[in-house]
């Protein structure tokens, strides 16, 4: 398939809130770095080229980004980036954020934050995106912990004007549901792809549909990292063989293919994959056109159901 030549509005839209945001949207995590994780953070992007990367973004119908203050190496910021490359922001433009995970100056990772430390990790996300108020705050969770301080502090910052709706990030069921009493959920972000999830993802996934939550899968192209075991390493080659096969149909990258069956899962699933590269930012974009036919996404999908029987 082409690329360049699609915009995110190809995806359809979804309501974050009172927001409306096209379902393909964009990651800036790999912004700071040219690996796909922190550990990759001495060889940075070039500045421009990231810049040039996020207005490119918006010029092809992205509205949705996804950063974090804890986004950064030595020497970019994601949100600092943001705020140079789109400042004053486009009217339409929805930028999520997260809170929890904390990063001293030199990158080390700190504590969790606590309740009391959630003001001033928003106010740090004001200050570097140049803004008076976030449009969503994600809560960042480690583990099945209770959420309702940490989330009730949020909920006080939303009272205040400081950040328009909350959502959550890597959580599970019981966490959704401690939530909702608090304040509106308007977003879950939890690790999903074709075989990169979370033992509950098919019900967090569930949930979020029925209650009108937008589900925003990460490391839904490359993964995290992939279970062992005989059973798993089998269904990785046949899982890989499919999408192969699933994009040569298609005409598509692998890349695309995860994207659309991404896009497939329900119709308030979002997608923001990141780049660093503009060439495959058009092509991720792309991707918010691919169609793919229940058999493909039956064959795409049979091999981790397998080794999950096994």
């Amino acid at each position: 398939m082409t690329s360049g030549t699609t915009t995110a509005t190809a995806a359809g839209t979804w309501r974050l809130g009172d927001l409306t945001v096209n379902r393909m949207g964009f990651g800036t995590m790999r912004l700071t770095q040219n690996g796909a994780a922190f550990s990759d953070e001495r060889h940075p992007h070039d500045r421009d080229r990231a810049i040039a990367v996020l207005r490119r973004a918006v010029d092809l119908g992205v509205n949705h980004i996804d950063t974090a203050a804890f986004y950064f190496s030595p020497m970019r910021s994601s949100n600092e980036l943001i705020n140079r490359a789109l400042g004053p922001y486009p009217d339409d433009l929805v930028i999520t954020t997260k809170v929890g995970p904390g990063r001293g100056p030199s990158g080390d990772w700190l504590d969790w934050a606590r309740p009391q430390d959630l003001r001033g990790q928003v106010e740090e996300n004001l200050r570097q995106l140049g803004r008076d108020h976030l449009d969503v705050v994600n809560l960042r969770m480690n583990g099945t912990a209770s959420i309702a301080d940490r989330f009730g502090a949020l909920a006080e910052l939303r009272k205040e004007g400081l950040i328009r709706h909350l959502g959550l990030s890597n959580v599970g069921a019981a966490q959704i549901a401690e939530a909702l009493p608090i304040a509106p959920v308007v977003c879950v972000q939890n690790r999903y792809g074709i075989a990169t999830r979370r033992a509950d993802s098919d019900e967090v996934l569930r949930i979020c549909g029925e209650q009108g939550i937008a589900f925003v899968p990460f490391y839904a192209i490359a993964g995290d990292g992939r279970e062992s075991g005989a059973a798993a390493a089998v269904a990785v080659a046949a899982e890989d063989t499919a999408v192969s096969e699933v994009a040569r149909a298609h005409e598509a990258t692998p890349a695309q293919v995860r994207l659309a069956w991404t896009l497939q899962q329900g119709p308030h699933v979002l997608a923001i994959p990141g780049t660093g590269n503009p060439d495959h930012l058009a092509e991720n974009v792309a991707a918010a056109s691919l169609r793919l036919t229940e058999d493909e996404l039956r064959r795409l999908t049979e091999p981790h159901r397998a080794a999950d029987v096994a």
